[in-house]
């Protein structure tokens, strides 16, 4: 593979995907398994990276790069939180390192961990991020801008100059709703099913509206997702798009109550999600765009080129 210049990790709590990058910083080849960190079995971190992609380390010598919750406290090892404001070149001189011994006992290589970020809000609480930063790095955003990452823990960022991350905010929007719907009352009169349904648009968009208007009483504003259904306002299938909706909008509403004003927000991440966020935050009279695919593999070449791990051929 003589056109391999890095092996870039996505390694987070669910999966591990690993690319096989080219000079250019484009993909010769991708591949992932369900290998994240909360399926790895008694640190067997190392025997996972190889089960995926053992055979590029016994065919390049390029440098392997990782991002996300690999370098938390239940990881490989734990890399450090940097607090923000932080630029890509300050993180990519705090990688730390872990040594992967081949299976064919061959000279060790060392796999470079990203840190994450920390924030203090307006309650003086800690906030962090870990592998996001490499996705926002890589979207290649705008300075004084403001991006979304839709997820479990969903995450707002602001920008400053030079692209460094300002601060950010959590919201445990998607974590919220799979409690909600599985374990509480509400779920009790939802039909939800294993399998993806079409989304039921007015319903999502109800929800985004009344949770836009009771974000600051969320515990009483929740309880309309159940009398809905008790009333027959809405059909069991339409109560699970209901909930969500009030939880995004519970989500905007807290995360711009009090904020410098808003006018655009992009989008990064999965496509479903975002459909939905996009909805949502048209409803509260945001403008979105959506980032380029790929934006976490960049962010991780990116990184690497600024920490001097590329060499000469990038």
């Amino acid at each position: 593979m003589p056109d391999a210049q890095l092996i870039a990790l996505d390694w987070g709590t669910s999966n591990l995907r690993a690319s096989l990058l080219d000079a250019h910083g484009q993909a010769l080849e991708t591949r992932s398994a369900p290998g994240g960190v909360m399926a790895v079995k008694d640190g067997q971190f190392a025997q996972a990276l190889l089960a995926l992609c053992g055979d590029w380390l016994a065919q390049t010598t390029c440098p392997l790069v990782a991002s996300g919750m690999i370098g938390s406290r239940q990881g490989w090892r734990e890399a450090p939180y940097l607090d923000a404001p932080t630029p890509l070149a300050q993180a990519a001189q705090q990688f730390i390192t872990v040594p992967v011994a081949l299976a064919d006992g061959g000279p060790a290589r060392l796999l470079h961990i990203a840190p994450g970020l920390r924030c203090l809000d307006s309650a003086g609480e800690f906030d962090v991020m870990r592998g996001e930063e490499t996705q926002i790095w890589g979207a290649g955003l705008a300075e004084h801008s403001c991006c979304v990452l839709p997820g479990t823990h969903s995450k707002w960022a602001w920008l400053g100059e030079g692209g460094a991350i300002r601060h950010f905010k959590t919201f445990m929007t998607g974590e919220l709703y799979g409690l909600l719907t599985q374990h509480s009352i509400l779920g009790r009169l939802m039909v939800l099913g294993t399998e993806p349904k079409a989304l039921q648009t007015d319903a999502l968009l109800a929800g985004v509206r009344l949770g836009l208007r009771g974000h600051a009483e969320l515990p009483h504003t929740l309880f309309a997702a159940r009398t809905a259904g008790l009333m027959g306002r809405l059909a069991p299938e339409a109560l699970p798009d209901f909930l969500s909706g009030i939880l995004l909008g519970a989500e905007i509403g807290g995360a711009t109550a009090g904020a410098e004003p808003l006018q655009q927000v992009t989008l990064i991440g999965d496509e479903a999600l975002c459909q939905r966020y996009a909805l949502a935050l048209e409803v509260a009279g945001l403008g979105v765009s959506r980032a380029a695919d790929g934006a976490t593999t960049r962010g991780q070449w990116l990184l690497a080129g600024a920490a001097g791990l590329l060499g000469a051929a990038a």
